[in-house]
């Protein structure tokens, strides 16, 4: 289910939405997008979705400020279905207890880091997931703690440590963390399901570090 609906859901939901999150203007000072419906093409300084809200984008985008994700907020930026640039965040990927947080084929300079989880349940899918897909992060990743529904973290190259610990699923393969490119270490405990491959046909990760474990055979 989860590896064919996501874009016909993200795509319908940006047919209905109003543009809300527009580009700041070169010359503008540096200032603070709230993002609520649409992340329209452009360039940004730094991005926040506030809770509850979501904010959906195609891309391509450049937010040079870093993005902010509150609770119970769901942010997408492209999809695994559509292998193209999506753009690049700096100052990092910073999440607090979000709904979902849906990345694909972005570059992200600064790392990501998502705590905690708002429910498998809500948010404008009505089930909630993180997929961290296809992406080249530069300052490692941390998701701890998350809840939802689902959980991938699949083909990204990461300079840095990646840390997933203590995520509980709904889905029986609910935690998906393959096919990853990882110059650091890969550090795993606590997640429920045990981390897998799934349906994801994935294969193993590539980790100049160490593999530790949950992760140690994956």
């Amino acid at each position: 289910m989860k590896r064919y609906i996501r874009r016909p859901l993200v795509a319908a939901a940006l047919a209905g939405a109003v543009l809300v999150g527009l580009p700041a203007s070169a010359d503008a000072a540096p200032k603070t997008t709230t993002c609520t419906d649409v992340l329209a093409p452009g360039t940004y300084h730094k991005v926040v979705v506030p809770e509850g809200a979501s904010c959906l984008s195609e891309g391509p985008v450049t937010i040079r400020g870093g993005l902010y994700i509150n609770s119970a907020a769901t942010f997408v930026l492209g999809s695994e279905e559509n292998a193209v640039d999506t753009g690049t965040i700096s100052g990092g990927v910073h999440a607090t207890n979000p709904a979902s947080v849906q990345i694909h084929f972005t570059t992200i300079n600064g790392g990501i880091e998502v705590r905690g989880g708002s429910g498998p349940f809500g948010g404008p899918f009505d089930i909630t997931w993180n997929a961290i897909e296809d992406n080249h992060i530069n300052g490692g990743a941390t998701v701890v703690g998350y809840n939802g529904f689902w959980f991938g973290f699949i083909r990204n190259h990461v300079n840095g440590t990646v840390n997933l610990h203590n995520n509980m699923l709904q889905d029986p393969d609910g935690n998906e963390y393959v096919t990853n490119t990882i110059h650091g270490s890969l550090k795993c405990s606590g997640n429920s399901p045990a981390p897998q491959v799934g349906d994801s046909e994935g294969s193993p990760n590539q980790v100049t570090g160490a593999k530790t474990g949950q992760c140690a055979a994956l």
